[in-house]
């Protein structure tokens, strides 16, 4: 555990209020780019992120000072906004993504290109790629959002998962090769957006 985590983990188990509020400061953009990712809309994402948060305070509140200070931050709160996100899929009737939902999201992914021209492009792929990773089933496109953009260890999503880490290895590789087979077959010059 580096010193941030063990300092937040002291914090929490010493002022449950004040080390919550730090939880929050520090963790609440990769839960809720976690779960813009996986849910493809920012109204939901903001609401789930929400909801995650209340469920973690709930729950550190039952928590003894000494379960607060072994725990790990980033992963539970993970843990959490999965299950979030998937009590929220099986309680929501299945709706597609809007055309505005991927122009919102398509302004959320970091922008490093300079020109009018090529951000138009770099924007298009971006909402291709939303648009895509929706599509996936559950368990490889949570993979490939905690993995390649919240930016966690095979390790930690493993824990996030509840499943060895080689599951989550072939999870994220199977959500890759689905999310390029995806976007070339719905426009086969898009090989270059996931490389």
């Amino acid at each position: 555990m580096d010193e941030i985590a063990e300092q937040l983990n002291e914090r929490l188990a010493v002022d449950l209020d004040d080390g919550f509020t730090e939880l929050v400061r520090i963790h609440a953009t990769a839960v809720r780019g976690f779960l813009f990712r996986v849910s493809g809309s920012a109204v939901d994402a903001d609401d789930l992120a929400q909801d995650t948060f209340l469920r973690a305070y709930t729950a550190l509140r039952g928590y003894s000072p000494a379960r607060r200070r072994d725990l790990r931050p980033r992963a539970w709160l993970m843990t959490i906004a999965a299950n979030v996100w998937r009590n929220h899929v099986r309680t929501s009737v299945r709706r597609p993504v809007s055309a505005a939902t991927i122009e919102d999201s398509a302004e959320m992914w970091p922008d490093g290109s300079p020109g009018p021209e090529e951000r138009a492009s770099t924007a298009d792929d971006r909402g291709r790629l939303v648009s895509a990773l929706t599509e996936l089933p559950e368990k490889p496109r949570v993979a490939v959002v905690l993995r390649h953009v919240v930016g966690m260890s095979y390790g930690e999503i493993a824990e996030v998962q509840g499943c060895p880490v080689g599951t989550v290895k072939a999870q994220v590789s199977r959500g890759l090769g689905n999310l390029r087979q995806l976007l070339e077959a719905k426009d086969p010059s898009s090989k270059e957006v996931l490389k």
